[in-house]
Parts: structure tokens; sequence; C-alpha cells
């Protein structure tokens, strides 16, 4: 397991800036939310992806892939009975799969709560085939740039589809394309009613990348969370992806977050 961060701990710093820091606290990789690149992510392109990857490799750095997929335009949903919404949802996911594979990433982590939240007037299970119908389409578009969509499981507080790993499983069947897997992460885990090495157990056969943080919204080793069993099952199960930090609280900075966060990950882990 290697370690990666997400960008956009780094608050307003330059891409260059943010890469120097981030490889010399010891991660391996870095993770990009669209939003953070241009106001207008639709606009992303493929010269600029190239030259995000030859940056990051010049700081001896992976761009893993791409997280927040749908934070803006926030008019994209994958649930709604819109079917121009989810046309213009689709056709942006299979532009940032063409974006996310430039970039050398090969993870697209599908969380975005707003854009999967279930109106009380709609039926869930028309809604779920919805999503699924949506989701495929990106996926196939994902297989041509071996990139894997990365389907995320939130907590209740932040969305009322998808609130396990369990129902998150029962999604990516439906969408039936290799390009569709699993992602799973601490904070939204600690909502769920089974134990988080559980999960990770039960989940093997799907999982194909991680975040670590915490409930209180810090970083790994910051909350009450005790690493030891998760660490234990991820091995038991053999994931070899990232471990990748993701927060929600950026105090007090983001080299105090990076190197607080790697360092724990790396204690627990005996490294």
């Amino acid at each position: 397991m290697r370690f990666a961060i997400c960008n956009e701990t780094y608050q307003n710093w330059s891409f260059e800036k943010m890469c120097e820091d981030a490889a010399a606290a010891g991660y391996h990789a870095i993770e990009l939310a669209p939003f953070t690149l241009k106001e207008d992510p639709r606009e992303l392109t493929v010269e600029e992806a190239l030259a995000l990857c030859a940056k990051a490799k010049s700081f001896g750095l992976e761009i893993l892939g791409l997280h927040w997929l749908l934070t803006k335009p926030s008019w994209f949903h994958i649930t709604t009975p819109d079917a121009l919404q989810r046309k213009e949802t689709a056709k942006f996911g299979r532009h940032l799969a063409q974006f996310c594979g430039a970039t050398g990433g090969r993870i697209m982590v599908w969380g975005s709560p707003k854009a999967r939240n279930v109106l009380p007037e709609w039926n869930y299970e028309d809604a779920f085939k919805r999503a699924a119908d949506c989701v495929r389409e990106v996926a196939e578009e994902c297989g041509k740039y071996g990139v894997v969509i990365a389907m995320e499981p939130l907590g209740r507080k932040e969305t009322n589809f998808l609130n396990t790993a369990e129902e998150t499983i029962r999604l990516c069947k439906l969408v039936d394309h290799p390009s569709c897997k699993l992602h799973l992460d601490v904070k939204a885990m600690s909502d769920e009613s089974k134990s988080i090495p559980d999960i990770i157990r039960d989940s093997k056969e799907w999982t194909v990348h991680f975040h670590t943080n915490d409930p209180n919204l810090r970083g790994p080793g910051q909350g009450e969370v005790k690493y030891e069993p998760i660490i234990a099952a991820l091995r038991e199960t053999n994931y070899n992806g990232y471990l990748s930090v993701e927060v929600f609280d950026y105090t007090p900075d983001a080299p105090t977050i990076a190197r607080q966060s790697i360092q724990y990950l790396k204690q627990v882990m005996g490294v």
C-alpha cells in the first residue's frame, strides 16, 4: 500500500507548490478534485491533463485519479427522472474519464452526495436503475482509457442514496461493467452498523480505492478511530491500492495535516 493525498487539502496553493510539499512529506501520489482545477471543469482539456501529469512526475509523484466529480456545475444528477439532466451528467462523466486517463490516473471516486439524492416522490428502485444506467454509460467510456469508477458509499447525513458498501456493491453489480467498482472511506464507513474491518472484509472483491480520515473531518489518527484493525483487515484482504488522505477540516494548515496523517499511517503499518 502506498500513500496519497487529495489536492484540495492545499487550499489556494499552486499545483507546483502542492506537489513539492506532498513529495517532501513522503506521499507517492495526489488525487485531484476537478473543481479545484478550473471554475467549469467541463472546460478541462487533455493538454492540461498531460501538463499536470508532467509537473507531478517532476516531483516524483503520480496522479492517481479524480474525486468530487460532480461538485461543479451543481446541476448534475444521476437518480433524477429528468432524462436531459442525466444525459448531461453522463456526458460530463465521459469527459472526466478522458481527462483522468490523460493525467495517468486510473481511479475516479464517485461520491457527490447532492448529485444523487432521491426525492421523496421518486420510487427508490426506479432511481436506483436510473443511476446504474447513467454510471454504466460513463464506465463504458472509462474502459477505453484504463480508468475505473470507484463508487463511494456515503453517510446518512450527506445523502439518502448508497449509504452502505453492501448497497453500493448492489449498484455495481447492476452496472455490470469491469470499470465500475467500490471505494471505501473511513468517515463514511463509521456511519454503518457493521464494523469497519467487517465492511472491508465483506467488500474485498470490489474495493479498488481507500480514503483515510476520521468522522471528526480531520486526518487519520486525529480522532477516535483506531487504524490498527483497519490496516489489519486491508492486509488480510490483500488490498494493494493507495491509502489516500482526504480531510474536510483544513486546520491548522496543509503541511501539518499532510505530515501528521502519513506519520500516523506509517506508525500503524510499522513502516
